[in-house]
């Protein structure tokens, strides 16, 4: 049986990819002697640490013994930190590397050691199902799909010119239309305008069939648990200044990036970037790729000369219906467990029954049909976690749930 060997290699691109964390990858197109052609993916650093392992197996060919009889090309160390200039930049080399290599003699361009590194894998064949950008030959494809196929970007118009303040955003202008790639809940938005790909704020885009978001969640006045991560003053008299470590109840998550909080009975709007939810382990270096910056993204209230295709703007909630309707659902749920319960003449059951926890009390044997006792008064159980959670005040239930994270 022939000898399967590598007889040509052709750099196509290179890829940039989001998950789990932004890397790249070159994209190279393997000819096999069998005639077969097999498009494989293999990162910078994973080719270095094939080309030390060759220059080990072979140190005549390496120039180790004597630097005369080196054939073996060379390659540069990758950086510490590699980003989409020196990926790009780095083609040509490796292009030259990869041919170089295939015209060594065979005891080299045939070993064991390089069909590893062009032999195809799984992960070749099925790519990771991510958003990611592919450049190829001077043209840059947008790809962003799951197993079951493509996902149509949605399309969002710039109302303000934008202009970027890091290399990570993207500048805007008036009336452009761009397609958002990926939503991040800090109100930065990943979006791509034209050969243009970077982040922007949400305040600066609006949909295109109306004024409203139809992924904006309604209030949520039960709250939910947040640790501030770093202290805000507010700059606008419906914000909130919180210090670093302070627990507060989010009860309506905006796309902009800017919640609203409850703090005690004050209410006012919050960066998101700054709050991570009680419990859950905050995890910074899988975010480092949302967001390379550490301020929040403007308001919407603070654009100057925005200009909107829809004759009506967005229906925004104001603070005094925001604390009025939180006041109303708090007073409500402190005073529930104390409203009577509405009961028939006839039954004398425990009100604990109420509560819809009948199971919780057994029935005893001393009770007549007519739910009168007889004897001694009979003392009921305990009652279950579940029913001193239900009854207890939100203040209660607030503090054992930042105990529990805690």
């Amino acid at each position: 049986m022939e000898e399967i060997y590598v007889r040509h290699v052709e750099l196509l691109g290179f890829e940039k990819r989001f998950f789990p964390s932004q890397h790249y990858v070159y994209m190279l197109m393997v000819k096999w002697n069998d005639l077969s052609e097999k498009l494989i993916y293999r990162g910078y650093p994973e080719i270095y640490t094939f080309h030390k392992s060759l220059k080990e197996m072979f140190p005549i060919e390496a120039g180790d013994i004597d630097k005369k009889d080196r054939i073996i090309p060379a390659l540069p160390a990758p950086k510490w930190l590699d980003n989409q200039k020196s990926t790009e930049t780095r083609q040509s080399t490796l292009a030259e590397y990869c041919g170089s290599l295939i015209n060594l003699p065979p005891k080299i361009s045939r070993s064991q050691l390089v069909r590893s590194l062009f032999k195809v894998r799984p992960e070749d064949e099925n790519p990771p199902s991510c958003y990611k950008e592919i450049y190829h030959k001077d043209v840059i494809f947008v790809v962003c799909s799951e197993i079951s196929g493509p996902i149509i970007l949605e399309s969002y118009r710039v109302i303000a010119d934008y202009s970027h303040t890091s290399k990570y955003e993207v500048t805007l202008h008036i009336g452009d239309l761009v397609e958002i790639v990926e939503k991040s809940p800090n109100g930065w938005w990943f979006c791509q305008c034209d050969t243009k790909r970077g982040w922007v704020p949400a305040s600066y885009l609006e949909p295109l069939d109306g004024p409203e978001e139809s992924e904006e969640a309604d209030p949520n006045y039960a709250g939910e648990l947040y640790i501030t991560t770093k202290a805000y003053k507010a700059a606008q008299d419906d914000e909130l200044t919180l210090e670093t470590g302070e627990t507060i109840e989010v009860i309506h998550k905006l796309l902009d990036g800017w919640w609203v909080v409850r703090k005690g009975e004050e209410t006012g709007h919050f960066p998101s970037m700054f709050l991570y939810r009680t419990g859950e382990k905050k995890e910074m270096a899988s975010e480092e790729h949302v967001m390379r910056r550490q301020t929040p993204p403007p308001r919407r209230s603070t654009i100057r000369n925005a200009q909107s295709i829809h004759s009506k703007g967005r229906q925004r909630i104001s603070q005094d219906t925001y604390r009025r309707n939180s006041r109303r659902f708090l007073q409500q749920k402190g005073s529930r467990p104390n409203q009577p319960r509405k009961t028939s003449k006839a039954s004398t059951q425990s009100p604990l029954q109420d509560w819809n926890n009948r199971d919780n009390i057994p029935k005893t044997a001393g009770s007549s049909p007519g739910g009168e006792l007889k004897g001694a008064p009979i003392i009921p159980p305990r009652p279950s976690p579940e029913l001193i959670m239900e009854r207890c005040t939100e203040n209660t239930r607030k503090k054992v749930s930042v105990r529990k994270s805690s």
